[in-house]
């Protein structure tokens, strides 16, 4: 199973702690797992212009291939202005309509306030819908409170997050076993 994890921002550092924190205890529940973190901080992403993802070169050309070839992803994305972060949305641009078919994409979110919990259900959750996610419909939602120097210090989102992990993976599991019976069902 490949699970991807993407840290949706390229400023900050409570969406790529929480991230980490996520793919740590996904590592540790289940190693046979290939897990790979893809931090938007950290590459050099150009605007979407229309082409197909495999057409970009360099780090576009990386990402968009990586999310392409997950089973599952894990966004973490903070609220900005009660909004996603434009880097991720550019992501979203750069992938076809159908990105996300027979893919399971779970969530966490890092806000200052809990004034902004409903951007998932409003703006996050519908594109990844359009998109024809199989989405986990709990999420994470991580406020500022809940960090300290650069750790999450709240034990009720971390148990939140272990829950997310496994409900994943459960997920995933559950949605390749029907696809694959689907399949079989085919005599050619």
């Amino acid at each position: 199973m490949k699970i991807v994890g993407i840290s949706g921002s390229n400023v900050g550092s409570k969406t790529r702690t929480a991230i980490d924190y996520t793919l740590k205890m996904a590592r540790k529940k289940y190693p046979d797992a290939d897990i790979t973190l893809l931090d938007l901080a950290e590459y050099e992403i150009v605007f979407s212009d229309g082409r197909n993802y495999w057409e970009y070169e360099g780090d576009t050309k990386y990402v968009t291939e990586t999310i392409m070839a997950a089973d599952a992803i894990i966004i973490g994305t903070p609220v900005f202005q009660a909004s996603i972060p434009a880097i991720l949305k550019n992501i979203f641009d750069l992938l076809p309509v159908n990105a996300f078919r027979d893919k399971v994409v779970s969530m966490l979110v890092t806000a200052g306030t809990p004034k902004h919990y409903l951007m998932v259900e409003q703006q996050l959750k519908p594109i990844l819908a359009y998109m024809k996610a199989q989405i986990v419909q709990t999420y994470v939602f991580i406020e500022e409170k809940d960090f300290h120097r650069k750790e999450m210090t709240n034990d009720d989102v971390l148990f939140r997050i272990e829950r997310l992990v496994e409900d994943t993976v459960v997920l995933t599991e559950t949605f390749t076993s029907i696809r694959e019976a689907k399949e079989a069902e085919y005599d050619f």
